[in-house]
């Protein structure tokens, strides 16, 4: 059985890369990080998503084990101290996270450094120990990279994946037993989310369950609701009105909880908005 790591942040992106590997024969295991940030509860949507999925798996009473498609393996990592010393709006006491269009120079301020070689660097290590543990096999990582990430996060890059392995490659013996799969590498929100929806086909699983237990927003309201005005949020919904189907979370503004009829037009605003600036530069 083919096995991978997954870097399961509990966003939209990693989180239809779960569903994706699971439909493609893959046993997972998932790891999240608690680094500080702002949008802590996407961790709670990666448990309360892989607490669904597994709640579809056949446990054999006498052996107590789960028969895979649908069991995964899930562990958060705490990195406690970090967001203290990292400068970035997306952590706690960081500047207020933009609001905007997500290709605009300022959500610059959203990247966290280095973040994705620190999460990487964990990931390798559990992805190195998996392939070593009783004899060696073959062990993929995982990662929902996009290329929307591109522009704003260098570590979200080809060049930087491929530089990464190398010196992982160097500094480990059985090196060669972990290899990076990045499916989601050219595709935007959109398409990854069309992947969801088919992967979620594939399963038997709910869509509107599967994508209610996902957070994009990097403002949640105290209540764990969205924002729909972040840059990040409003890609996301722009990839649900792509879709033609409304976006299953519960979103929220100063007045309070909102229907998504209302995130919807505005971020239809904020596109409108967007493409007109670009016309006219």
């Amino acid at each position: 059985m083919k096995k991978a790591i997954l870097s399961l942040s509990g966003g939209m992106d990693s989180s239809s890369l779960l569903l994706h590997l699971l439909a493609n024969g893959y046993e997972v295991t998932a790891l999240g990080f608690d680094y500080g940030q702002k949008h802590k509860v996407e961790l709670e949507r990666a448990t309360s998503l892989v607490d669904y999925i597994n709640s579809y798996c056949v446990v054999d009473e006498e052996s107590k084990t789960a028969e895979y498609p649908y069991f995964v393996k899930h562990q958060i990592i705490k990195l406690d101290g970090l967001s203290q010393l990292l400068n970035s709006a997306l952590v706690e006491g960081g500047q207020d996270v933009p609001e905007g269009h997500y290709e605009q120079d300022n959500m610059k301020e959203t990247v966290v450094p280095n973040r994705n070689k620190i999460f990487s660097s964990l990931i390798q290590a559990v992805a190195l120990s998996e392939a070593t543990r009783d004899g060696k096999h073959q062990v993929e990582i995982a990662m929902g990279i996009h290329a929307g990430d591109h522009a704003i996060y260098p570590d979200c890059r080809q060049e930087f994946r491929d530089a990464d392995m190398e010196a992982f490659k160097i500094g480990n013996w059985d090196s060669e037993l972990v290899t990076v799969t990045t499916p989601y590498l050219e595709l935007n929100k959109f398409t990854i989310l069309e992947d969801g929806q088919k992967s979620c086909n594939i399963l038997g699983l709910d869509f509107n369950e599967i994508y209610k237990r996902t957070n994009t927003s990097y403002k949640p309201y105290l209540s764990g609701n969205s924002d729909y005005k972040s840059a990040a949020s409003v890609e996301r919904i722009e990839a649900f009105i792509k879709l033609g189907r409304p976006d299953p979370v519960q979103y929220e503004d100063e007045t309070g909880p909102v229907d998504y009829e209302t995130a919807r037009i505005y971020v239809e605003q904020v596109l409108s908005e967007y493409a007109k600036e670009q016309l006219n530069k």
